[in-house]
């Protein structure tokens, strides 16, 4: 009778009968987690001899760590580690079309904000749509495999595929000595996947516990900071941190789109053209904004404080407002630092935009209540994706702008879009100006950007940014400075200086923090006048970038290709 019981009765059992049949769940995890190894050797242009390593190791490991396990079901969800990540790896391939899952992948996992996420998921909606398809079902029928457990893998199968594996083993890791010998820049932990991602992972955990001990590691640190201008004089600076926000799209760069009309209509303006970040993602970015730590002396970021306490040391009151989320990075840390501390939406609903323009309301009442010295930190949230949900109606100059669906088709509404955020950041900063200009103060203003964005500019078709790999697009950023007219007169040094280096390379994440200082006539003891683009002795050499693994590199060993370099050849040099 049991045997009469087990026959499928009907078409659907057969068929559940067969999906979660032990040897078709063997070969299904089999291709499914090794999709993203295929796809790799493609993405990255992998040489031959690396593809083979990059396949036949990581297939080797798979057979032989499944076999051990008598329930298939069981030990595919033992296994779901790297399910989870080649499900990862395949969003990240469809949205930066290369480079494996990097440690800022990870951290920007518990970094970046609800809302920021859930605009950027709208848009990812056919990679998630084929993660689906092609492990939900692994999973629903390992986890039925699981359940029930009474069939195994035969014993001829099982040792036929260990055989199998062993000699596929032997044979990987023999090709992967060579590699060793015949590439120099061969390394397991960079070039196999997914050991490279399992590397990553463990930086990223150690980056995390870093920013975790901040507040701990630098309770004791002091800038030995003090003010050198005049005692009698009402002095207000401010920093404006932009968000994604490309140099090569803002007319006062000679952008043909009017974009930044309010700017280019002020007195007291100096914008530098061949500025660079030195990191394309913002939790990177930022931080060397706010601190003297730069590409290549990153280390300093978790020993000192920021530019805020070196503030509050020389005598200012000191405020930080946000128009992001906290995420409790080195952002909010660094942020806390102020005498007042603000994040605008901390008020409001998850997920809620709200208008960069409210920083200029904030900055009014700072000034209202009147005190002497002033030093502020604005960090807006710029031209983020979706690039039409950062300004409202009376904005939208550059039209159609409404086609956001993250594809090359719709480039031109996506442009457009882009254009009108950046024109919002020319109302908001010329609101700011406007504001310390009509206070009568001895005031000066520098905003800059995190990072660029890619909007799909060449036949890499490339969008958005934070990949392991950046372009010139997601490098070239606005570096602007504003000086009153009563800042001009008292320190006429600094303006002529300004005007003498806005031609000059400029590296914004080591000399935004500098330059800050000097405007504001912050003496300390980390401040270096080589960084400080108003300053006589200003040089940014060396040109660095700051990879994936906090290593400062130039921009030839970071990645770039002819299409950055023939975009870009007055700031993007070969080496």
């Amino acid at each position: 009778m049991n045997h009469i019981t087990d026959i499928p009765r009907t078409h659907a059992q057969k068929i559940l009968r067969i999906c979660t049949a032990p040897r078709v769940l063997y070969y299904y995890f089999l291709v499914a987690v090794m999709v993203p190894n295929v796809a790799l050797c493609f993405t990255e242009h992998m040489a031959w001899l690396p593809s083979l390593c990059n396949i036949f190791l990581p297939l080797a490991f798979y057979m032989l760590v499944l076999l051990r396990f008598r329930n298939t079901g069981k030990g595919i969800w033992a296994l779901f580690f790297f399910i989870f990540l080649a499900a990862f790896q395949i969003v990240l391939l469809y949205l930066f079309g290369r480079s494996v899952i990097a440690v800022d992948m990870f951290l920007n996992l518990v970094t970046t904000n609800y809302g920021e996420a859930t605009e950027l998921l709208d848009n990812l909606l056919p990679a998630v749509i084929t993660v689906f398809l092609l492990y939900l079902p692994l999973l629903t029928f390992a986890a039925m495999r699981a359940i029930r457990g009474r069939r195994t893998l035969e014993h001829t199968f099982v040792k036929r595929c260990r055989r199998v594996g062993k000699r596929m083993l032997y044979l990987a890791v023999l090709l992967t000595t060579i590699c060793f010998l015949s590439y120099k820049e061969y390394f397991i932990e960079e070039s196999l996947y997914p050991v490279n991602v399992c590397y990553n992972i463990g930086l990223a955990v150690k980056e995390y516990r870093l920013a975790k001990n901040y507040r701990n590691t630098v309770k004791d640190f002091r800038f030995g900071a003090s003010h050198t201008h005049r005692s009698d004089s009402t002095e207000v600076y401010v920093y404006v941190i932009g968000e994604t926000a490309r140099a090569g799209n803002f007319s006062i760069y000679g952008y043909p789109r009017p974009t930044t009309p309010e700017l280019e209509a002020k007195a007291g303006i100096t914008a530098f053209p061949r500025a660079l970040s030195q990191s394309n993602t913002t939790h990177k970015s930022v931080p060397m904004l706010l601190t003297a730590a730069c590409a290549t002396d990153h280390e300093r970021l978790y020993h000192e404080r920021g530019i805020l306490s070196a503030a509050r040391e020389a005598g200012f009151h000191t405020t930080f407002i946000s128009n992001q989320s906290r995420n409790k990075s080195y952002i909010d840390f660094l942020g806390e630092e102020a005498d007042e501390c603000i994040f605008l939406k901390d008020s409001v609903k998850v997920g809620t935009n709200l208008s960069d323009t409210l920083l200029v309301d904030e900055l009014r009442r700072v000034i209202r209540e009147g005190r002497s010295h002033e030093f502020i930190v604005l960090h807006t949230y710029g031209s983020h994706f979706n690039y039409r949900e950062r300004y409202g109606d009376d904005m939208r100059l550059f039209l159609p702008d409404d086609a956001m669906e993250a594809k090359y088709e719709n480039r031109t509404s996506i442009l457009n879009a882009y254009d009108n955020s950046i024109r919002l950041t020319d109302h908001m900063l010329g609101g700011l100006i406007r504001t310390l200009q009509n206070a009568n103060l001895c005031a000066a203003l520098l905003y800059t950007a995190d990072h660029g964005e890619n909007l799909f500019d060449d036949n890499r078709r490339l969008f958005l940014h934070a990949s392991p790999i950046p372009s010139a697009y997601e490098l070239h950023v606005p570096f602007i400075v504003w000086t009153s007219e009563a800042y001009a007169r008292q320190n006429p040094h600094i303006a002529s200086n300004l005007k003498e280096n806005q031609q000059k390379m400029l590296q914004t994440s080591a000399s935004g923090f500098h330059t800050m200082l000097q405007l504001a006539g912050i003496r300390a003891s980390v401040f270096n006048p080589k960084l400080s683009v108003a300053d006589e002795d200003y040089n940014c050499e060396p040109i660095r970038y700051l990879n994936d693994h906090n290593q400062a590199v130039t921009y030839s060993r970071v990645g770039l290709v002819d299409e950055d370099f023939e975009a870009m050849p007055d700031l993007i040099r070969r080496d």
